[in-house]
């Protein structure tokens, strides 16, 4: 936004004309959307890239919430979030703007609202997912607001966006090379040149494919099961030899580690035989902290190496609550052996709910291109609710069978 300003200060006259580039409409109506990009955290003013993460969030609430078993029963709520995604579907560029080397984003959904008209692969695919996870609900029956024509259309953005290494990047195909970084320009961003594969977009858009093709298993069936199996290969050709996945868009392994175990089991791979699934249970298993939690400073993004600390910001360990469900949503995705390490899990994040049903603010869980930091204030409660919720309804009763108790 900063940037955008600056540019329409200076086309419209700048220093030359600074009166009449203030009063421009350009600039003006720049100036106008500033207060959509700040906002008041507990820590004080916080500046966004975008004007907010709203379809992100929501994706991610939505999930959980239906994996908790509550979609019915909050009813109302799901009924605006299914409203409030279902109109923020991108609907425009069909054939792409190839004029300024924009491919096709019908049907995709951006990080905030349609109105920013950006939109990637992952939060597209996260929309989707909660759409789907909706549609056949009865507190959205008769709606006519997500037709099955705008359905195909996010499949056919799905698999437009799949890189020639199997892969998922995030706003564009992969159109470059790596030595590109050589001629990076940013003081604060890395690995920007190009568009790169990522194990998180490629693992939501795996399971958006994959759950599209259970309620229309007759749509693009064929192209859909290729998609999936190329993405499953790109994601264990891209594990690290500890068995863990780096997590590009959050902090940092327990983050990655989650999307690289839901994408290889939505691929087919079965938990107990795949040497990729159990090397990253292994991995996560090693990093549990003494309190049952699991915890990473914001310095495994930049390192690239798990960065665990004895005390973390707003906290009274070295554990957070964001950081413990993603291990955890991944242990039990992976069919976890060990039910103990995964009960201590969860007695963690019981003990840490505030008496209000919130979870306190920790420190910072999400992260674009390696040093920019992000405050996902919603991530603290969505992510607990969703790793209670799969307990509590999946894993927990068949951990309870197997072992007798």
């Amino acid at each position: 936004k900063a940037l955008h300003l600056l540019a329409a200060w200076v086309g419209a006259g700048g220093e030359k004309d600074a009166k009449a580039a203030s009063e421009s409409k350009a600039f003006r109506a720049h100036v106008a959307r500033v207060p959509a990009y700040l906002w008041i955290a507990e820590d004080g003013m916080k500046v966004q890239g975008y004007n907010g993460s709203m379809a992100w969030d929501t994706s991610f609430a939505i999930q959980a919430v239906e994996e908790a078993g509550l979609a019915e029963e909050f009813s109302e709520m799901s009924a605006k979030a299914w409203g409030f995604l279902a109109r923020e579907q991108v609907r425009s560029l069909p054939e792409g703007d190839w004029r300024h080397w924009r491919q096709p984003i019908r049907g995709g959904w951006g990080f905030s609202t349609a109105e920013q008209a950006w939109p990637v692969s992952d939060t597209t695919a996260e929309a989707f997912k909660a759409i789907l996870c909706l549609r056949q609900k009865s507190c959205v029956a008769g709606s006519v607001l997500m037709p099955a024509e705008h359905l195909f259309d996010a499949v056919q953005f799905l698999l437009s966006y799949q890189n020639a290494d199997g892969g998922w990047a995030t706003y564009e195909n992969n159109r470059g090379w790596a030595w590109y970084e050589y001629m990076n320009p940013s003081e604060v961003f890395g690995d920007i040149m190009i568009d790169y594969s990522y194990v998180e977009c490629s693992s939501s858009s795996m399971q958006a494919l994959h759950l599209f093709s259970k309620q229309f298993p007759d749509h693009r069936s064929a192209e859909i099961r290729r998609a999936i199996q190329r993405g499953a290969s790109f994601i264990e050709a891209v594990q690290r030899e500890d068995g863990s996945w780096y997590g590009c868009w959050g902090s940092c392994f327990c983050y990655g580690c989650w999307f690289g175990i839901e994408g290889l089991v939505v691929a087919g791979r079965k938990p107990e035989i795949s040497e990729a699934i159990q090397n990253c249970l292994k991995f996560l298993l090693s990093k549990q902290n003494a309190d049952g939690g699991w915890g990473e400073d914001f310095a495994s993004c930049f390192d690239r190496a798990y960065a665990s600390r004895d005390k973390l910001y707003g906290c009274d360990s070295g554990s957070t609550v964001v950081q413990t469900a993603w291990a955890l949503l991944g242990l039990m995705a992976g069919d976890c052996q060990d039910s103990a390490a995964v009960r201590r899990g969860i007695d963690f994040l019981r003990r840490r709910q505030l008496p209000s049903g919130d979870w306190p603010q920790e420190n910072i869980a999400g992260v674009f291109n390696r040093s920019v930091g992000i405050t996902y204030t919603a991530f603290r409660n969505v992510f607990p609710l969703w790793a209670l919720g799969r307990f509590a309804r999946d894993y927990g009763p068949r951990s309870k069978a197997l072992n007798g108790r």
